[in-house]
Order: structure tokens, then C-alpha cells, then sequence
């Protein structure tokens, strides 16, 4: 046991104290976070965008909401982030972890859209109709009534796609960000130990996701209890 412990102590200063390895995670958990957070607001302003032309009753909106939802799901979201570094932004000035996130806020915004969507199909359609008999436009009877309810319905599958969204970041490595997992894979490298260093980023991710999922539990529950009332 004394032995074990020895050598898990050497492994531990080796990868994490040694040469000050531990701020290459730190500087990961920034760039993922950053990534993420960037990457689920576009992805929400993109897929509410897109679910409003998928519901929409003019037949080319459709058409185009079909079309993106259809090449971003049917494709892989590392494929998507080289082609939107390596081709679209190639010329583009811009920060790589903003690319990034504009990569993964265009994937998510697929994923998030089909949410939106079931979401707004699942409030009855009374709803509409009582909005548009007091006089409101479609688009008032959207905004002010539907989508409200539809945001405490959508929620929790919302969480989840952040949730999602923090792991997929962890191939930011391939536009060359040093990211939770690529700090991981640089430290495995320099020091030729894989157990340590692959278990200190799966404990990261964890604890990121444990605490998102507290918070956005607490945030849920909130909302129900407003539901109570």
C-alpha cells in the first residue's frame, strides 16, 4: 500500500507538478468554457431561427430550415470545425477559440432547433388561437405566449445539449487549442505516462459537468415551481 501510494505521488508530481503542468490544464478548462458558452448561445439564436422556418407555412423557409438541420446532423462535428477553420475563416482574422465556437454554435444550432421545434409543437394549439382572437399577430402570439411556455418545456433537453456540447469541444486539438484534452494529450506526451494525465481530464470534465448539472437542476426546479403557483 506504502509503495502504491509512493508511486501514485511520483506519477501525480510528474504529470501535474513538474515544470508547472498543472497551468496547461487551468488554460484548458479556460478555452473549453469559453468554447462552450460562446458556442450555446449562437447555437440557440441559430436554432430558434431555423425551428421558426421549419414550422413556418411558406414552403422555401422550410426548405432551407430542412436543409441545414439535414447536412449538419448527417455530418461529423470535427469534420464541420476543419472545414469552417481550414476553408471558410481560413483568410478571416479572428481568434481560433471564437472560430471554434462558431463551428460548434452551428452544429448545436441543428440539434437545438429540432428542440425548439418539439417544444413549441408540444403547447396546444388553444394557446394560438386565444392569442390571435384578442387581437395579437402571429408573430406577438409566437414571442408572448407560445414560446414562453415552451421555454420550461424545452429546458431540460436544452441542459442536456450544453452538457453535450462541453464534451464535444474536447476536439478543439485539431485546430490547435489547447483545450482541457489537448493539455491531457501534450502533458501524455511530454512525459510518456497516459494513465495519470487521462484520468486528471476525465476528472475535470467531470466535475465541469457535475457542477453545470447542479446548476442548471436548481435553475429547472425553479421553474416548476413557478408552474406551481
Amino acid at each position: 500500500m506504502a509503495e502504491w501510494a509512493s508511486n501514485f505521488c511520483d506519477l501525480f508530481y510528474k504529470c501535474f507538478i513538474k515544470e508547472d503542468r498543472y497551468k496547461l490544464l487551468l488554460s484548458g478548462i479556460g478555452v473549453t468554457i469559453k468554447v462552450s458558452l460562446l458556442a450555446i448561445v449562437i447555437g440557440i439564436l441559430i436554432g430558434m431561427l431555423i425551428a421558426l422556418c421549419n414550422l413556418s407555412k411558406k414552403r422555401i423557409l422550410k426548405i432551407i430550415g430542412g436543409i441545414y438541420t439535414d447536412i449538419i446532423r448527417g455530418t461529423p462535428s470535427v469534420t464541420q470545425l476543419m472545414i469552417i477553420y481550414f476553408v471558410i475563416f481560413a483568410s478571416v482574422n479572428l481568434d481560433k477559440w471564437i472560430i471554434a465556437a462558431i463551428a460548434f454554435g452551428i452544429n448545436s444550432g441543428a440539434y437545438v432547433s429540432e428542440i425548439i421545434r418539439a417544444g413549441i409543437m408540444s403547447i396546444d394549439k388553444g394557446q394560438t388561437e386565444a392569442g390571435r382572437s384578442l387581437g395579437l399577430s402571429a408573430y406577438q402570439t409566437m414571442t408572448r405566449i407560445v414560446i414562453p411556455q415552451a421555454v420550461k418545456n424545452i429546458f431540460p433537453a436544452l441542459c442536456n445539449e450544453f452538457i453535450v456540447l462541453i464534451k464535444e469541444t474536447a476536439i478543439v486539438g485539431y485546430v490547435g487549442l489547447m483545450d482541457i484534452q489537448k493539455a491531457g494529450d501534450f502533458i501524455k506526451s511530454a512525459t510518456f505516462i497516459a494513465f495519470m494525465p487521462l484520468i486528471g481530464t476525465a476528472v475535470i470534465y467531470y466535475v465541469l459537468i457535475k457542477i453545470l448539472t447542479l446548476l442548471l437542476g436548481r435553475i429547472e426546479a425553479r421553474l416548476r415551481k413557478s408552474d406551481a403557483r
